[in-house]
């Protein structure tokens, strides 16, 4: 039995680790941190988890002893302090903020206003996108975590760009539910003006897309330029990622099809379908793949719930990759559907 913990137990991300750990058949949740509930038993912050954990949140994960790997549930800039103390005392990691998925420091500091001051441990992550890069997560000591808009955005995208069918022009309409902005409350977020309305935001200027753009071409070899407009829409969970791409040739459907059965078709959580649905994934680690060609257009299609295959879900499976589980475990359920 392997013993994790979780800093940053009490966000979206590190409660929905929460919930997927108590149940996995390999692992032991020992350890969540949060300052302000050190003491208090992690079931009384989440009653979700009442009778499946019975541990408390402590202050710092050092006061938990024997851990093999810990996941850094953090806003960014925090990782980077945490990450080097936990590599260098043998116990792996995994990075759920955007600390560590960009290689270049300086591109990094373009797109997070701040230095990154652990380049060390920045140049061996590992991108953790299994579908893309499993070789590479099997045995790696850090794993930088996936943004959830670029989960979907790679899924969709990178197969066709690999083929070479696509000109390098990308333009990706992104719609995420609100637990996409995490816990903090903000006016954005606040029911009246959000529930029944679709918000563009961070139109051009999102965190994820620097980071699409260098997964797509670490798994194709090509370089891509993206076009990020996301939206938020009134659900709580869910993105819908619509990726429209210009055909460098005349090709069909079916055509088209056939690239990403040979790149998903032996995948357990990514199905390529004819029409995705976001209610069929919630709650769950598989994702939605489609396409329609339009003329001398493809229109491609991500759909993930955000808090799984999106953050925690797909942390999870890395994890199992990094011990040398199996790769389904304690994430091997159907989505909700309704």
């Amino acid at each position: 039995m392997y013993r994790v913990g979780i800093i940053g137990g009490t966000g979206y991300t590190g409660s929905e680790l929460s919930r997927l750990l108590c149940m996995h058949p390999e692992v032991e949740l020992a350890a969540l941190t949060s300052r302000q509930n050190a003491g208090r038993k992690v079931s009384d912050i989440h009653t979700f988890l009442k009778g499946y954990s019975d541990i408390s949140f402590t202050e710092k994960i050092s006061d938990t002893d024997g851990l093999d790997l810990v996941f850094v549930a953090t806003p960014h800039g925090v990782a980077m302090d945490e990450v080097p103390k936990l590599i260098d005392s043998g116990v792996k990691a995994i990075d759920l903020s955007g600390d560590y998925r960009l290689r270049d420091v300086d591109r990094y500091s373009e797109w997070y206003g701040h230095g990154h001051t652990d380049p060390e441990n920045l140049r061996d992550a590992v991108y953790g996108l299994p579908e893309l890069f499993r070789g590479k997560i099997r045995g790696a000591d850090l794993v930088a975590n996936p943004g959830c808009y670029a989960t979907s955005i790679i899924l969709a995208c990178a197969p066709l760009v690999g083929a070479g069918i696509v000109f390098d022009d990308i333009i990706a309409d992104a719609k995420s539910g609100t637990s996409g902005a995490g816990m903090i409350p903000s006016p954005r977020l606040h029911h009246p003006f959000c529930g029944e309305s679709v918000i563009p935001y961070s139109v051009g200027t999102h965190r994820h897309t620097p980071e699409v753009e260098e997964a797509v071409r670490m798994f194709s070899g090509t370089g891509i330029r993206v076009t990020m407009v996301p939206q938020l829409i009134p659900i709580v969970r869910g993105i819908l990622s619509s990726c429209y791409m210009r055909l460098k040739k005349d090709i069909s459907g079916e055509e088209v099809s056939a690239i990403y059965a040979k790149q998903y078709g032996g995948e357990h959580f990514v199905h390529y379908v004819e029409e995705p649905s976001i209610r069929a994934v919630v709650g769950s680690n598989h994702a939605h793949v489609s396409s329609n060609v339009i003329g001398d257009k493809v229109v491609a299609f991500g759909v993930l719930d955000n808090l799984v295959k999106g953050a925690s879900g797909q942390a999870v499976q890395c994890m199992n990759l990094m011990l040398g589980i199996e790769e389904t475990a304690g994430i091997d359920s159907p989505g909700l559907g309704v």
